[in-house]
């Protein structure tokens, strides 16, 4: 599959747009992230548009860098080329039954935020003191935790008893906080440091080894432990509607 040209932040949305459309047509579980991740860039595009960051120019360009780097890996994954293992545990959900749409979600952004934020947060300071980021970045992820309600409540929609499970077992509670927004917020930063600070030769050992630490991580959320395992089997056999209505409902 070709992968799009990508320069403006419209061109983001036009590519998520792409990658929902084949995933409903398919019935494609992995559509659900990109119904996700269109939410986002929509909020960011707002921000950008409302002068909600001190430098929209700077944050379309991250948008842009921080976008591509899931797109391009969606596409290369469709044509079976090397991409990040963070990524292709991702992907590989879309074949196993078992994950509801909250892991489909989590391991998505567990992938984009723990790795690639970080990232696009170092190439787009190249020559600049990143620090000068610090404020615009927590305002994206601002964004992205404002949408763990909005998931919720999405959820809730697909199965309304989702939320009652959540609040009466602590298990469920602990598997979510371990894959918590502040966590990888921070642990984003940290590392796009580190990234900015690394010498250009290192940088792809640097990567490799940021990527097998959070395809690692990516377990909390795939293999959370047999009672995790079982509640959320039941919270699976009970999910309404097709894979197509569930992305549209997140879409929306």
């Amino acid at each position: 599959m070709p992968i799009k040209s990508i320069n403006t932040i419209d061109d983001v949305i036009s590519a998520l747009d792409d990658i929902i459309d084949d995933a409903v047509r398919q019935e494609n579980p992995l559509g659900y992230f990109a119904a996700l991740y269109r939410e986002v860039t929509l909020k960011v595009k707002d921000g950008i548009s409302n002068g909600d960051f001190e430098n929209g120019p700077r944050m379309e360009r991250l948008d842009v860098i921080f976008a591509s780097r899931y797109i391009d890996a969606y596409y290369l994954y469709q044509d079976n080329q090397p991409i990040t293992e963070s990524w292709i545990i991702a992907f590989k959900q879309a074949t196993n039954y078992w994950p509801i749409v909250l892991q489909h979600l989590l391991v998505g952004m567990n992938a984009h935020i723990n790795l690639d934020l970080g990232i696009a947060a170092a190439e787009v300071s190249k020559g600049h003191d990143i620090d000068d980021l610090k404020a615009d970045f927590n305002k994206i992820n601002d964004i992205l935790s404002s949408l763990v309600n909005k998931v919720q409540d999405d959820l809730a929609q697909i199965w309304p008893t989702l939320k009652k499970i959540l609040k009466w077992t602590k298990k469920v509670d602990d598997f979510l906080v371990d894959f918590s927004m502040e966590l990888a917020r921070d642990g984003a930063w940290n590392f796009a440091k580190i990234y900015s600070e690394t010498e250009e030769h290192a940088i792809t050992e640097l990567v490799k080894n940021r990527d097998l630490d959070i395809a690692n991580k990516s377990k909390i959320i795939t293999n959370p432990g047999f009672i995790v395992s079982l509640l959320l089997g039941i919270i699976r056999l009970g999910e309404r509607g097709s894979v197509s209505e569930r992305t549209n409902n997140l879409r929306t």
